[in-house]
């Protein structure tokens, strides 16, 4: 088979698990500095810096959706089973197969748009002023300092917010939109204990549900930069790469944690460190004892 023709077919077969992931509507971040501080009794400040990707607005999302033009299928020697040039009746009897399904494709383009649209607190991808209103979304809400669009889905954020450790605290939530995948949670237990997870800050873990097709579209990616008799594999858009560092800083007792070198001192208590890059495949996790 040639080179071309299984770039296709690969490509066709990610973009149908890729509805599947833009229903989510999956966020991810790309470099970026956090932390969280548990120091004052009661209390915690958790910051955000860097890029932030919204699959559902990105070149990706538009792949998913784009406008589909007529490629015949390759055509096989039924006997050694070897690629072979379709005849003219065999590519007509493929249009009309194509072209009978153009309503049934319209349909569910239409559909996969108005679902996306309600995940996305009713802002439709595919409007020129989509990022512009998910910019001011993001700003209305408390804690985004700053919001700043890079193009493709991608944006540069600042996030900050301080409050009381009386509740259980997660990263990013957003109004009206659906909490699919968490960088941060601050889980509260009885007893002033505290598990803090961060499966967003996995690049190579299960429970990073960006990871799996990330690695795929990288994949497919090389995999199009080939040529074969001169002829490109289609294109496949850039994604931005999951990279920095996520610290804890706290006052209570650490009980567990899976950093590489365990905790170090500093003058505002000990200190927790995990520098992520595409090849952290643990997410970062701690469990404290905040009593005091």
């Amino acid at each position: 088979m040639k080179l071309h023709h299984a770039t296709r077919m690969a490509a066709t077969a990610l973009l149908a698990g890729l509805s599947m992931v833009l229903s989510g509507c999956f966020i991810t971040p790309g470099k970026f500095t956090s932390e969280l501080i548990l120091t004052e009794p009661d209390q915690f400040t958790f910051t955000y810096e860097g890029e932030i990707f919204f699959v559902g607005l990105s070149q990706l999302a538009e792949m998913g959706n784009a406008p589909e033009t007529f490629e015949p299928k390759p055509c096989f020697n039924d006997n050694t089973f070897e690629e072979r040039e379709c005849s003219r009746n065999e590519i007509a009897g493929q249009r009309a197969e194509w072209e009978a399904g153009a309503e049934a494709r319209a349909a569910e383009a239409a559909r996969k748009s108005e679902q996306m649209a309600a995940l996305m607190a009713g802002i439709d991808p595919a409007n020129p002023e989509a990022t512009a209103e998910l910019t001011r979304l993001l700003l209305r809400q408390e804690g985004w300092e700053k919001v700043e669009a890079k193009g493709d889905g991608l944006f540069d954020i600042r996030y900050s917010v301080t409050g009381e450790l009386n509740h259980d605290f997660m990263f990013p939530v957003i109004e009206d939109f659906p909490t699919t995948n968490p960088f941060v949670q601050v889980i509260l237990r009885k007893g002033d204990v505290v598990r803090i997870n961060a499966p967003g800050f996995a690049a190579e873990n299960d429970a990073n549900p960006m990871a799996a097709m990330m690695g795929g579209m990288a994949g497919l990616a090389g995999l199009s930069a080939i040529s074969d008799e001169g002829e490109n594999g289609p294109k496949m858009p850039e994604f931005p790469t999951v990279e920095g560092t996520f610290t804890i800083v706290t006052s209570g007792r650490i009980m567990a944690n899976n950093t590489d070198e365990g905790a170090s001192r500093s003058p505002n208590g000990e200190v927790l460190t995990w520098v992520i890059s595409p090849r952290t495949k643990s997410a970062p996790t701690a469990l404290l004892d905040l009593s005091r």
